[in-house]
Protein backbone atom coordinates (compact mmCIF):
# COMPACT_ATOMS: atom_id res chain seq x y z
CA UNK A 1 0.00 0.00 0.00
CA UNK A 2 2.85 2.41 0.83
CA UNK A 3 4.43 1.72 -2.57
CA UNK A 4 1.14 2.64 -4.27
CA UNK A 5 0.86 5.86 -2.26
CA UNK A 6 4.47 6.81 -3.08
CA UNK A 7 3.93 6.05 -6.79
CA UNK A 8 0.77 8.17 -6.92
CA UNK A 9 2.46 11.02 -5.05
CA UNK A 10 5.41 10.89 -7.46
CA UNK A 11 3.07 10.88 -10.46
CA UNK A 12 1.17 13.84 -9.04
CA UNK A 13 4.46 15.67 -8.55
CA UNK A 14 5.48 14.91 -12.15
CA UNK A 15 2.21 16.12 -13.69
CA UNK A 16 2.36 19.17 -11.42
CA UNK A 17 5.71 20.09 -12.97
CA UNK A 18 4.26 19.36 -16.42
CA UNK A 19 1.32 21.67 -15.69
CA UNK A 20 3.67 24.42 -14.53
CA UNK A 21 5.67 23.97 -17.73
CA UNK A 22 2.50 24.30 -19.78
CA UNK A 23 1.76 27.62 -18.09
CA UNK A 24 5.28 28.86 -18.87
CA UNK A 25 4.87 27.81 -22.51
CA UNK A 26 1.45 29.53 -22.67
CA UNK A 27 2.98 32.75 -21.33
CA UNK A 28 5.83 32.53 -23.87
CA UNK A 29 3.36 31.99 -26.71
CA UNK A 30 1.30 34.95 -25.49
CA UNK A 31 4.41 37.16 -25.50
CA UNK A 32 5.29 35.95 -29.00
CA UNK A 33 1.74 36.66 -30.16
CA UNK A 34 1.84 40.20 -28.75
CA UNK A 35 5.18 40.83 -30.44
CA UNK A 36 3.89 39.61 -33.82
CA UNK A 37 0.60 41.51 -33.62
CA UNK A 38 1.72 44.85 -32.24
CA UNK A 39 5.34 45.23 -33.27
CA UNK A 40 5.40 43.37 -36.59
CA UNK A 41 1.76 44.12 -37.43
CA UNK A 42 1.31 40.49 -38.44
CA UNK A 43 -1.49 38.05 -37.96
CA UNK A 44 -1.54 35.11 -35.60
CA UNK A 45 -3.19 31.85 -36.52
CA UNK A 46 -2.59 29.27 -33.83
CA UNK A 47 -1.43 31.17 -30.76
CA UNK A 48 -4.72 32.07 -29.05
CA UNK A 49 -6.12 28.57 -29.39
CA UNK A 50 -2.86 26.97 -28.24
CA UNK A 51 -2.76 29.19 -25.15
CA UNK A 52 -6.35 28.30 -24.27
CA UNK A 53 -5.69 24.57 -24.68
CA UNK A 54 -2.46 24.79 -22.65
CA UNK A 55 -4.10 26.70 -19.78
CA UNK A 56 -7.06 24.31 -19.59
CA UNK A 57 -4.74 21.30 -19.72
CA UNK A 58 -2.47 22.84 -17.07
CA UNK A 59 -5.48 23.37 -14.81
CA UNK A 60 -6.72 19.80 -15.21
CA UNK A 61 -3.30 18.18 -14.94
CA UNK A 62 -2.49 20.34 -11.93
CA UNK A 63 -5.43 18.97 -9.92
CA UNK A 64 -3.62 15.91 -8.47
CA UNK A 65 -0.58 18.00 -7.55
CA UNK A 66 -2.70 20.54 -5.70
CA UNK A 67 -4.48 17.69 -3.90
CA UNK A 68 -1.11 16.17 -2.96
CA UNK A 69 -0.19 19.49 -1.35
CA UNK A 70 -3.64 19.73 0.28
CA UNK A 71 -4.04 23.03 -1.54
CA UNK A 72 -7.72 22.76 -2.47
CA UNK A 73 -10.19 24.98 -0.68
CA UNK A 74 -11.43 23.47 2.57
CA UNK A 75 -14.14 24.47 4.98
CA UNK A 76 -12.68 23.42 8.30
CA UNK A 77 -15.31 24.66 10.74
CA UNK A 78 -17.40 21.48 10.84
CA UNK A 79 -14.44 19.04 11.04
CA UNK A 80 -12.90 21.12 13.85
CA UNK A 81 -16.09 20.72 15.89
CA UNK A 82 -16.31 16.94 15.40
CA UNK A 83 -14.82 14.19 17.50
CA UNK A 84 -11.75 12.49 15.99
CA UNK A 85 -13.75 9.41 14.90
CA UNK A 86 -16.52 11.52 13.32
CA UNK A 87 -13.87 13.67 11.61
CA UNK A 88 -12.24 10.58 10.12
CA UNK A 89 -15.62 9.26 8.92
CA UNK A 90 -16.40 12.62 7.32
CA UNK A 91 -13.03 12.61 5.57
CA UNK A 92 -13.52 9.04 4.30
CA UNK A 93 -17.02 9.87 3.06
CA UNK A 94 -15.73 12.98 1.28
CA UNK A 95 -12.93 11.03 -0.39
CA UNK A 96 -15.33 8.30 -1.55
CA UNK A 97 -17.83 10.82 -2.96
CA UNK A 98 -15.10 12.75 -4.79
CA UNK A 99 -13.55 9.56 -6.19
CA UNK A 100 -16.96 8.41 -7.45
CA UNK A 101 -17.62 11.73 -9.19
CA UNK A 102 -14.12 11.87 -10.68
CA UNK A 103 -14.44 8.29 -11.94
CA UNK A 104 -17.58 9.26 -13.86
CA UNK A 105 -15.86 12.37 -15.23
CA UNK A 106 -12.80 10.32 -16.24
CA UNK A 107 -15.01 7.81 -18.06
CA UNK A 108 -16.91 10.47 -19.99
CA UNK A 109 -13.69 12.36 -20.75
CA UNK A 110 -12.15 9.16 -22.15
CA UNK A 111 -15.31 8.57 -24.15
CA UNK A 112 -15.01 12.07 -25.64
CA UNK A 113 -11.34 11.49 -26.52
CA UNK A 114 -12.21 8.20 -28.23
CA UNK A 115 -15.11 9.74 -30.11
CA UNK A 116 -13.10 12.73 -31.31
CA UNK A 117 -10.19 10.50 -32.33
CA UNK A 118 -12.28 7.89 -34.15
CA UNK A 119 -14.31 10.52 -36.02
CA UNK A 120 -11.30 12.69 -36.83
CA UNK A 121 -12.69 15.82 -35.21
CA UNK A 122 -10.56 18.92 -35.61
CA UNK A 123 -10.94 22.44 -34.32
CA UNK A 124 -13.03 24.73 -36.52
CA UNK A 125 -10.25 27.29 -36.75
CA UNK A 126 -7.66 28.02 -39.42
CA UNK A 127 -5.10 26.07 -37.40
CA UNK A 128 -7.45 23.07 -36.99
CA UNK A 129 -5.62 20.79 -34.53
CA UNK A 130 -7.11 17.35 -33.82
CA UNK A 131 -9.43 17.77 -30.83
CA UNK A 132 -8.53 14.49 -29.16
CA UNK A 133 -5.21 16.04 -28.13
CA UNK A 134 -6.61 18.84 -25.94
CA UNK A 135 -9.50 16.61 -24.85
CA UNK A 136 -6.98 14.09 -23.50
CA UNK A 137 -6.26 16.38 -20.56
CA UNK A 138 -9.76 15.67 -19.18
CA UNK A 139 -9.50 11.93 -18.51
CA UNK A 140 -5.82 12.25 -17.55
CA UNK A 141 -6.39 15.10 -15.11
CA UNK A 142 -9.55 13.71 -13.56
CA UNK A 143 -8.17 10.15 -13.46
CA UNK A 144 -4.92 11.20 -11.78
CA UNK A 145 -6.88 13.39 -9.37
CA UNK A 146 -9.02 10.36 -8.45
CA UNK A 147 -5.86 8.29 -7.93
CA UNK A 148 -4.40 10.97 -5.65
CA UNK A 149 -7.64 11.02 -3.67
CA UNK A 150 -7.48 7.22 -3.42
CA UNK A 151 -3.92 7.45 -2.10
CA UNK A 152 -5.09 10.06 0.42
CA UNK A 153 -8.01 7.81 1.39
CA UNK A 154 -5.66 4.87 1.98
CA UNK A 155 -3.44 7.09 4.09
CA UNK A 156 -6.46 8.25 6.09
CA UNK A 157 -7.64 4.67 6.64
CA UNK A 158 -4.24 3.72 8.02
CA UNK A 159 -4.02 6.77 10.31
CA UNK A 160 -5.53 6.61 13.81
CA UNK A 161 -8.50 9.01 14.17
CA UNK A 162 -6.73 10.96 16.92
CA UNK A 163 -3.81 11.73 14.58
CA UNK A 164 -5.91 13.26 11.79
CA UNK A 165 -5.28 16.99 11.76
CA UNK A 166 -7.67 19.57 10.37
CA UNK A 167 -5.69 21.97 8.16
CA UNK A 168 -7.14 25.13 9.71
CA UNK A 169 -7.01 24.04 13.31
CA UNK A 170 -5.83 21.40 15.71
CA UNK A 171 -6.99 17.83 16.28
Amino acid sequence: MQAFIRAVNSTSQLVGFLAAGMIVVAVAITCQMIFIRYFLNGSTIWQTEAVIYLMVAATLLGLPYVQKLKGHVNVDLVPMLLTPVARKLLLITSFLAAIAILTVMTYHGAELVHLSFSRGWVSETVWGPPLWIPYLSMPLGFGLFALQLLADLLETLSTPAEDIIVEGGGH
